[in-house]
């Protein structure tokens, strides 16, 4: 269609959306990015965050946990390990994934395997917060 683009969202579990849409806007590695029909080909890596479908007058909201993005053909592929839309978000699980990071930080050591940890802890807190975040903006 004219002024549209395929937005397929892929997971290994399975394909949680195969439609066409007028925009899409997702937050890749270095910043927030958009999607147009008519876009140059590109792959670029995902970072966890928020991505928004428009379409039909009506935006759709995703949480995808990270992964890449590729344009081509009049399609954007998103293969992520996880996506969920906000009404899926387990809420209480994000805050006890939350709290289990937060408990990790404060329990620091120095050295490269603890550094490591350490990363991850900051990552798996901040993946928490954006869920919690994302669930309550769009429950209300």
């Amino acid at each position: 269609m004219p002024g549209q683009i395929t937005l397929r969202i892929i997971t290994p579990e399975a394909v949680v959306l195969d439609r066409t849409v007028s925009s899409v806007k997702f937050m890749a590695l270095d910043g927030s990015m958009g999607v147009l029909p008519g876009h140059a080909p590109m792959v670029t890596a995902l970072g966890p965050g928020e991505l928004v479908a428009d379409g039909e007058g009506q935006s759709e909201h995703y949480f995808v946990s990270g992964g890449f993005a590729e344009v081509a053909g009049g399609t954007l592929r998103v293969v992520s390990d996880a996506c969920e839309r906000p009404s899926d978000i387990d809420v209480e699980r994000a805050g006890q994934a939350a709290e289990r990071a937060r408990t990790r930080l404060k329990e620091r050591r120095v050295g490269d395997a603890e550094t490591f940890d350490l990363l991850r802890a900051e990552a798996s807190l901040r993946r928490a917060l954006m869920r919690q975040n994302l669930a309550g903006r769009r429950r209300t």
